[in-house]
């Protein structure tokens, strides 16, 4: 009875082990065969490859060929570069690319984002007529299009700005290039990338609104000798005149260049005291000027004394001697902080000109054949494969069912 057993153990036991191995006969792959298998199919598979090659071909020359035109400047690489990106931050917030500065490492990666900045898209946009060129509805698609066609790379050790701008028509792919490169440097003009730039818009728009002021004031005076048939007053009112105009100018001149300079300085800036204390010297004198009682003012004729009608006359000509005298002061100063700006400012240097394509970029016809035969080739594989295994699994089964 025991030994019984026991022969009946082993061999459910051999039973077991012929099964494990069976399974793991059946779970290994045998590569032999599996060649064997792909052999006996290539003819199948050869015609696949074939259809596929053909069908990628036709792709291949269906699509509309592009042309790139690229070009590479040198930012500017001095000591103002790390200064230049924090001053600059700001004004690209307006132009719809601050997002693009949030990992800006060097001067390089500050002009990549101007370069992809909504400002210099809408502008090529509407200068080349894009919309109509891409099919698009809306300036905003656009500018997108524009953006997926422009390819702007940065070198990570020599910060060289390389620019490829793709286009289905190679001139416009050739003008679009060199319109970028121009909006950068019109760009770069115009933005405040350093203190004396700064300055010199500041001042720039000062003399621009002084120059309507001085202009209002000589017509209001035309107006007034119109009117009264006076002629400029002579003596020491008109020497009166012309000081307090003076004054007054140098009144305005200081808060002017005060306004700049608390753009970047605090009020305890050595400049700033200074500045204020010498407005409020020169805002006494011209009190004392106007009250004509100052001891050590040489003008003995207040103007509260002058006829009124000549009173008149001497407001109006005092109101231009002053926008005269400021307008000069303030231009002064801006051919000084536009000097200081030439002297400061960054230069791009153009490494290479924008390239007219003479040969197609895309598409790369040759690659796309290759792909294709090997995308037909796989495919016609995984196909004979599969109907391998879908035959045998039937074959497997039906089997079973007649046992």
């Amino acid at each position: 009875m025991t030994q019984n057993a026991t022969d009946r153990a082993r061999t459910d036991e051999s039973y077991v082990s012929s099964i494990e191995i069976d399974q793991e006969e059946e779970g290994s792959i045998d590569l032999v065969e599996l060649v064997r298998r792909l052999w006996r199919e290539r003819r199948f598979i050869g015609l696949v490859a074939l259809a596929a090659l053909a069908a990628f071909t036709a792709v291949a020359f269906l699509l509309p060929v592009r042309y790139t035109s690229t070009f590479s400047f040198i930012p500017p690489t001095n000591g103002s570069a790390n200064s230049m990106a924090s001053l600059v931050a700001g004004q690209l917030s307006s132009m719809g690319a601050s997002e693009l500065l949030g990992g800006a490492k060097n001067s390089g990666d500050l002009y990549a984002g101007i370069l992809r900045s909504r400002s210099i898209a809408g502008q090529l946009v509407q200068q080349f007529d894009l919309k109509k060129s891409y099919g698009a509805k809306k300036e905003s698609q656009a500018e997108a299009a524009l953006d997926a066609n422009t390819e702007v790379t940065v070198d990570t050790k020599s910060t060289i700005v390389t620019v490829g701008v793709t286009d289905k028509s190679p001139q416009r792919a050739h003008d679009l290039a060199n319109a970028y490169m121009d909006a950068l440097r019109e760009t770069d003009g115009r933005l405040a990338l350093s203190q004396s730039s700064q300055r010199r818009l500041f001042f720039e728009q000062q003399l621009a609104k002084e120059k309507d002021d001085l202009e209002d004031a000589e017509v209001a005076l035309k107006k007034t000798e119109e009117q009264s048939g006076l002629i400029a007053p002579t003596g020491q009112t008109e020497s009166e005149i012309r000081t307090i105009a003076e004054t007054q100018a140098e009144v305005a001149v200081r808060q002017v260049q005060l306004a700049a300079l608390r753009d970047s300085a605090t009020e305890e800036n050595p400049d700033v005291i200074r500045l204020r204390s010498e407005i409020g010297d020169l805002q006494g004198q011209l009190a004392r000027l106007e009250k004509g009682s100052g001891q050590d003012s040489t003008m003995s004729i207040p103007t509260a004394k002058v006829p009124e009608l000549e009173l008149e006359y001497v407001r109006k000509e005092r109101e231009v001697k002053y926008h005269e005298a400021l307008f000069d002061m303030l231009s002064r100063q801006y051919e000084a902080a536009r000097l200081d700006e030439a002297r400061d400012a960054p230069v791009l240097q153009v490494l290479d000109t924008a390239s007219y394509p003479d040969a197609k970029s895309s598409p790369k016809r040759m690659y796309i054949m290759l792909c294709g035969m090997v995308f037909g080739f796989l495919a016609g594989c995984v196909w004979v494969l599969i109907r391998e295994h879908v035959h045998a699994l039937r074959a497997s089964l039906a089997s079973s069912h007649t046992v």
